[in-house]
């Protein structure tokens, strides 16, 4: 069992996860939106923009049945409609020449833009949160507390590396900005799109399973 959750939560969890969020893609925002910005201070921003990511995706884990249930959403109308949103994701980062990095001038000299707009939308938005929740959807479908409390250990451990990821291609963006330049990263940006469509397409079709054997 340990290894079927390792390969399902830990890595799939993991791999879906560095998929949505596409740490390179947020290299332009960063560097636009610290600009001026003393190093010690640029490292600080990603640091909290990176933990800021990983509690909402946290929250978003535990609180996503709950809202569910609230709502009277069923798992499998979760799954489907937020496979349809990742895959219009990847969709555009696959096809549209719109630079995924694009972000509005800083203003008012303001200081810290780790929560708004690094934080949120710019790592964690809807697709992001779609894709946790969908998680979380199959989670509560494990037969047992000790195979729920496995698969919630090895999703929480796949949304703490993709922070540490984040982090580390937050605070190396001006170098990683230089080596990969615009080509590399439109490039990059196009691969992780068409691996976002087949994340988004797998949940479609696991949503139909679900919906369907449900009623």
């Amino acid at each position: 069992m340990f290894k079927t959750f390792f390969l399902q939560f830990l890595f799939g969890g993991l791999i879906s996860l560095v998929t949505i969020t596409n740490p390179l893609s947020k290299i332009p925002l960063f560097v636009t939106l610290t600009q001026g910005m003393s190093e010690v201070r640029r490292r600080q921003q990603a640091k909290k923009a990176a933990v800021y990511a990983g509690l909402i995706m946290a929250v978003s884990l535990l609180a996503g049945n709950v809202i569910l249930a609230v709502f009277g959403i069923s798992y499998g109308a979760l799954r489907i409609a937020g496979g349809f949103v990742v895959a219009v994701l990847g969709y555009r980062m696959l096809f549209m020449s719109q630079d995924p990095g694009q972000a509005p001038k800083p203003q008012n000299n303001r200081e810290d833009y780790s929560f708004f707009p690094l934080a949120m939308p710019g790592i964690s938005g809807p697709g992001t949160i779609a894709v946790v929740i969908g998680i979380a959807t199959e989670i509560a479908e494990q037969p047992s507390l000790p195979a729920k409390m496995l698969a919630f250990g090895m999703t929480f451990a796949a949304i703490f590396l993709t922070s540490l990821g984040m982090w580390l291609v937050l605070r190396s963006s001006a170098l990683l900005s230089e080596k990969m330049g615009r080509n590399g990263t439109e490039v990059m940006t196009r691969l992780l799109g068409f691996l976002l469509i087949c994340v988004g397409v797998q949940f479609v079709g696991s949503g139909i399973r679900s919906f369907m054997a449900g009623s």
